[in-house]
């Protein structure tokens, strides 16, 4: 087997120009499926070498405590070895082939803490200074809504019904949705509407602007979300998604049903919606002594 290795790193290095560190990686990954077919029987080589075999090392590697990005990195170096393979006529067959890594864990939402929302919402600002204004509502709408960035920018004025008190917005497909809001964003939205009226000397179809009059970009937006949570959060993420996970890990937390959350958010499924089913450390307490008979005991008597 170690013929056929020699031969194809001298195929990355001279023919494809590859690098002498990544060759010695390729040397390194395609000596450690070596060791292990030798293992399991010395007389194995490439042309016998089938899909169990290949299989069976992805499983002892993630037994060892591989990353899915190692496995998938090593299972690749195997795959390219197979190709050149099967090009220079060594071996019959691709083992390799239709064998899938592991996926890659999802990491979990990130969002601010209900203490980390209070003090960015309770931040003093200029109540008279347009930008400052804007930015606060901006940040409100996303908490207590859960709208996408897009569907934000796309607000206009005649999107907000201050008398049913709700928001109409228009989703991903251009499907149209309905969320209810609260006393405090509608009077935060009336007091942002008048002082960018004043401020501008009109009144603009579109609800958020920039000091010109034109609707906000994206950009602009996920802009000034970064600077503003920067304020109050050291996550490494500060994106307008951020308050939509927020929104959401918020919903759950108080007891919202996993569906009332999926409509609100706008989900088509609602396994998307469940990456937001992980629990806060404030809710695994509320569960504990809320649950456990000994939850509520009073500790004066310990």
């Amino acid at each position: 087997m170690d013929t056929l290795v020699a031969e194809f790193l001298d195929y990355l290095r001279f023919e494809r120009r590859r690098s002498e560190l990544t060759v010695k990686s390729y040397d390194e990954d395609l000596g450690l499926f070596v060791d292990y077919v030798r293992q399991l029987d010395e007389s194995l080589s490439w042309q016998s070498v089938d899909q169990d075999i290949i299989r069976g090392w992805v499983e002892s590697m993630m037994d060892k405590g591989n990353t899915a990005t190692s496995v998938n990195r090593r299972l690749s170096c195997l795959r390219s070895f197979y190709r050149f393979a099967l090009a220079r006529k060594k071996v019959t067959h691709d083992p390799v082939y239709r064998i899938k890594g592991p996926k890659k864990a999802k990491p979990l939402p990130q969002y601010l803490r209900e203490d980390e929302m209070e003090k960015l919402l309770g931040m003093d600002i200029q109540v008279d200074n347009y930008k400052d204004v804007r930015a606060r509502t901006i940040i409100l709408v996303f908490y207590s809504t859960g709208i996408r960035l897009s569907e934000l920018v796309g607000l206009n004025d005649a999107s907000v019904d201050f008398v049913a008190r709700q928001l109409k917005v228009l989703g991903k497909r251009d499907k149209e949705r309905i969320i209810p809001f609260g006393s405090e964003l509608a009077e935060v939205l009336g007091v942002y509407q008048r002082l960018r009226n004043e401020t501008l000397g009109v009144v603009p179809e579109r609800l958020f602007v920039t000091d010109a009059g034109q609707r906000m970009t994206a950009s602009q937006v996920r802009r000034l979300v970064g600077e503003t949570l920067a304020k109050v959060t050291t996550l490494k993420k500060k994106s307008p998604h951020v308050l939509r996970h927020t929104f959401a890990t918020a919903m759950l937390n108080n007891e919202s049903s996993l569906e009332s959350v999926q409509k609100l958010l706008g989900h088509e499924s609602i396994a998307t919606t469940e990456i937001y089913t992980h629990t806060t450390f404030e809710q695994l307490r509320k569960v504990y002594t809320s649950s456990h008979p000994r939850g509520e005991k009073d500790e004066s008597n310990l």
